[in-house]
């Protein structure tokens, strides 16, 4: 069993130890099955810059990032359909997150130990009353959040495998991003990096 604490992040909501090593284990492979079915890409901005992490998506929808810009989409790449969630992640939603509403959509972004995502918000989604439930899996990652508007202050905490992340009410739109990673802090994944899980009401 998990022995978890709630910290308040300028509103984000912190479960730090929300899933035990087993539970880890069992929801890596999980993963697994998705990218199998979904082989990470490389996303990149309108403007053609590369992304430093790679993505996929399961569920109705994925998002991704090209020249056409900011979107989601009902199919991989490759042209097909992105494989459902698994039924541990409506799970964790139905715990954690506190919505009338399943998740139609559970990116997955894979950071390679140089990897890093600058501030943003989540806003790509049609209700943005709904929440988005972030999942860290493997390396140590630090964990930047600010305020609606990009010059807000920010703070930070290192978010380490098996801590979950709530954006919802006035920080759903919080400006946020991961700084940097502690390679080899996790021994979740014998070569190291990290897997963030995000879950989403798309429309």
């Amino acid at each position: 069993m998990a022995f978890s604490r709630d910290l308040d992040l300028n509103g984000v909501r912190i479960i730090q130890g929300a899933l035990d090593a087993e539970a880890q284990i069992n929801l890596l492979e999980d993963i697994r099955g998705i990218l199998r079915a979904a082989p990470l890409f490389q996303p990149m901005t309108p403007t053609g810059r590369p992304l430093s992490v790679r993505m996929s998506a399961a569920g109705e929808y994925g998002w991704v990032s090209d020249r056409k810009g900011y979107r989601y989409e009902p199919r991989h790449p490759s042209g097909n359909p992105w494989p459902p969630i698994p039924p541990s992640l409506f799970l964790l939603w139905e715990k954690y997150s506190n919505s009338d509403r399943k998740p139609e959509c559970c990116l997955v972004n894979w950071y390679a130990p140089e990897a890093k995502m600058g501030l943003h918000q989540d806003n790509d989604e049609a209700d943005l009353t709904k929440p988005v439930l972030s999942i860290s899996l493997g390396d140590e990652a630090r964990f930047r959040v600010g305020g609606q508007s990009r010059s807000d202050p920010t703070r930070s905490v290192w978010l380490k495998s098996g801590d979950i992340a709530v954006l919802q009410g006035a920080s759903r739109l919080a400006f946020h991003g991961i700084d940097k990673l502690r390679p080899n802090s996790s021994r979740l994944m014998p070569n190291g990096g990290r897997v963030n899980l995000t879950l989403r009401v798309v429309t």
